[in-house]
Formats: C-alpha cells, sequence, structure tokens
C-alpha cells in the first residue's frame, strides 16, 4: 500500500538517496580492499618481489576495523560531536582518509604507508557504520529499508566495477609504483564528495550531550542487548551467513580443471559485480513492494539455486551465466538481510545495534569460507560437487528459520 507523503518527506528521501549513492561510491573507490588501490597496491608489491603469502598478511591488518565496527557506532550513538551523531564523524573520516591517501601518492616504500593504508581502512569503516546508523534511522521512519540498502549497495558495485577497471589500466599503462601512486591520488579525492553531501545533502537534527541524553541513549543500548527480537534476529543472519563457501576451491577448480586463465577469472569477478548491479535494478523495478517475509523466502530459494548452479560449471560461456546470476542472487539476499537487520534496531542505538548485526554476518562469512575450505580438502578429498551441494542445502534450510522471525506479527 502506497505511504502517502509531504513535500518535505519526498525532499528528504530524494536528498538522503543521493548521499547514500555519493557515499558509496567514494566506498567502492576508496576501500583498498576493493577499490582502485587494490590492483595496482597487489602489482606494486609483487614487483618488489613479494611471495603471496607476505601479500596476504601485509594485507589482512586491513580487515580489524570491519570486525570491530560496533565501537564506531556505539561512539556516534553516545557522543554527539558538535552536536551531530552522524555528520561531524562523517566528516573527520573523510578527511582522514583524504590525509592518508594524500600520503600514500607521494611514498615509494610499504613501510613507509603501512600505517596511512591502515587508516584509510579505519576511516571507511566508520564512514560505513556511519551510513549504517543513518540508513536505520532513516529506514524506520520511511519505511524504506530495502529501497535505502539497494541503493547503496547499487552504487557500491557500481563504484567497484569501475575502480577494477581504471586500476587493470593503470597496471597495464604505468610502471608499478606509478600506478599505485595515481590510484592513491584519485582515492585521495574521491571523499572530498562525502564531505560536500555531508554538510549539503544530510539533514540531521542536533543533539546536545548531556547527563539526560546519554541515560536515554544508555537505556537504548541496553534495550538492544536485551532484545529477544534483535537476539533472534542476529541468530537468523549468522545461520543465513553461515552457508560453507567455495570460493577459494572454486579458484583452483577453475584454473587446475576448467584451465580458465587468471585474466578470465579476473573477468569473471567483474561480470559478478555485474550481477549485483543488475540484481539491484531488478528489486528496485519488480521486488521493493514485497514483505520482508516474501523477501526473505526469494532471496533464499535464488541462493540455493545460484549455489547449485556452480554444478554447471564447465566452460567460459557457462562461467558468465553463472557468476552473473549468482551476482544478481546475492544482492537480493543481501538487500535481504540487511533490511531485515535496519526495521529492527532500536531508536538512539541504531549505530550500535545495525554495526553488530553486521559483525556477526561478517563473522558468520568468515568461519563458512574456513569451514568450506576445511571441508573440500578434508572430508570430500578435493571434490567440489559435494562442497556446492553442501552449501546450497545449508542455505534452504535457512527458510525453516524465517517463522521463528515471527515477521507477520510486526505487519
Amino acid at each position: 500500500m502506497a505511504i502517502a507523503r509531504t513535500a518535505e518527506e519526498q525532499r528528504h528521501i530524494s536528498r538522503l538517496m543521493l548521499f547514500f549513492a555519493i557515499v558509496y561510491v567514494v566506498e567502492g573507490i576508496g576501500q583498498a580492499r576493493v577499490g582502485i588501490i587494490f590492483q595496482p597496491l597487489n602489482f606494486f608489491l609483487k614487483d618488489l618481489g613479494w611471495t603471496p603469502v607476505q601479500v596476504t598478511a601485509y594485507l589482512a591488518v586491513l580487515n580489524f576495523p570491519w570486525i570491530i565496527k560496533p565501537v564506531f557506532g556505539l561512539v556516534s550513538d553516545f557522543l554527539p560531536l558538535f552536536g551531530y551523531r552522524r555528520k561531524s564523524y562523517l566528516i573527520i573520516a573523510s578527511v582522514c582518509a583524504i590525509v592518508a591517501y594524500a600520503g600514500i601518492a607521494r611514498m615509494s616504500e610499504p613501510s613507509q604507508f603501512a600505517l596511512l593504508l591502515v587508516l584509510t581502512s579505519y576511516a571507511m569503516a566508520t564512514a560505513s557504520t556511519l551510513c549504517g546508523a543513518l540508513l536505520a534511522e532513516n529506514a524506520q521512519s520511511f519505511h524504506l529499508s530495502s529501497t535505502f540498502v539497494g541503493q547503496q549497495w547499487l552504487w557500491f558495485y557500481i563504484a567497484i566495477m569501475a575502480s577494477a577497471l581504471v586500476g587493470g589500466q593503470l597496471v597495464e599503462h604505468l610502471p608499478a609504483l606509478s600506478a599505485l601512486q595515481v590510484a592513491a591520488g584519485v582515492a585521495a579525492i574521491a571523499p572530498v564528495a562525502v564531505i560536500v553531501a555531508s554538510l549539503f545533502l544530510l539533514d540531521e537534527q542536533k543533539r546536545p550531550v548531556n547527563r539526560k541524553e546519554l541515560r536515554r541513549t544508555f537505556r537504548s543500548i541496553l534495550d538492544a542487548l536485551q532484545s529477544r527480537k534483535l537476539l533472534v534476529i542476529a541468530v537468523f543472519l549468522f545461520l543465513f551467513s553461515f552457508a560453507p563457501g567455495f570460493g577459494t576451491p572454486l579458484y583452483f577448480f577453475m584454473t587446475d580443471e576448467l584451465k580458465f586463465s587468471q585474466s578470465y577469472i579476473g573477468i569473471l569477478g567483474s561480470i559478478t559485480s555485474a550481477g549485483w548491479i543488475a540484481g539491484a535494478l531488478i528489486h528496485r523495478l519488480l521486488l521493493r513492494k514485497m514483505t520482508s517475509k516474501a523477501l526473505l523466502y526469494l532471496s533464499i530459494t535464488l541462493g540455493a539455486l545460484s549455489s547449485v548452479s556452480f554444478l554447471l560449471l564447465a566452460d567460459e560461456i557457462t562461467g558468465a551465466i553463472v557468476f552473473f546470476a549468482n551476482g544478481a542472487a546475492l544482492m537480493i539476499a543481501t538487500i535481504a538481510t540487511l533490511s531485515l537487520a535496519a526495521d529492527y534496531c532500536p531508536k538512539r542505538a541504531e549505530g550500535f545495534a545495525f554495526a553488530g548485526l553486521m559483525s556477526i554476518m561478517n563473522l558468520a562469512e568468515i568461519l563458512a569460507i574456513n569451514t568450506g575450505a576445511w571441508l573440500y580438502e578434508r572430508v570430500f578429498d578435493g571434490r567440489l560437487a559435494p562442497l556446492i551441494v553442501v552449501s546450497a542445502v545449508s542455505m534452504a534450510i535457512a527458510a525453516f528459520l524465517v517463522p521463528l522471525l515471527r515477521l507477520e506479527a510486526d505487519r
């Protein structure tokens, strides 16, 4: 049923949609793990003679800020800065990213810019947390959680695709160090857009810092920690995300069995990103009016089917089809799960609660990847097909957990 909105509410929603697009384009460009600097940085370290183990170890520390995102949310929930819980911290995080990437663009040794690289990760994780809090706050007010989630991830993957293309061109046409420095320069410019957007697009009410406000926020944090509903959602999200992963075994299968070239495997990554974009557009055009319950069932079904589809992987053509479909299914699942998380974050504790739920999903995915690799090596004796079946069945089992959420009781 359509919701009647005032002109002021429509204006606020339009500004938020533009704000989320800008911030997530910058996230897609600026995250060192996936952005424009990713390929130039890996190529630069490889050019120095580093082994894959050394490169992985050097970059591993970049994951830590994404695990402790609830801390960033807790700080912004409790302590408004210059009267704002989100805007001020967003601007500071963006300035840190600008300074860090500008420094990297002037350096030539990994030991020199290691700390600056870590700073970029903290800055991007902080910005992501704050945007998650803004999403949860406004999604509940306007009943547009899936629309906001879809907007964020649509532009994130558009930026990732563009970053991959530009990063690849830099590596192709410039010396290793020059490619890295140019990529860092571009990444340094991008956060300026977040500062401008925060100042001119983000309508955030000022909140005083006093004992009464701190008590109210503290009670909201306690409510979040004691909420049975939030606990059930957290358990569901963990189990939903825990389907044993087969990404690394799949890479070995494509390399050793199917004899795919490394360049084509990279192209398949871009095709997956295109699938994510298609999934966001499908949701926006066809699925956004679905109930949360129906969208969860649909995402579970599509997720299980997309996992099974990897059994059909035989050549480059089937690879393109399967990877594209998988990306679309993953996007719909992401919208469904993040919308569920956003809808039930307690007021005044949105930053902490939403970031906490995201960290639970991230932890489940890390465990799933390692569990899948263990099953592949120790149980299935290097055979990919049984692992794919287990992953699909695990995803399908999540459908039996949906009634426990009692979503119909909240309608």
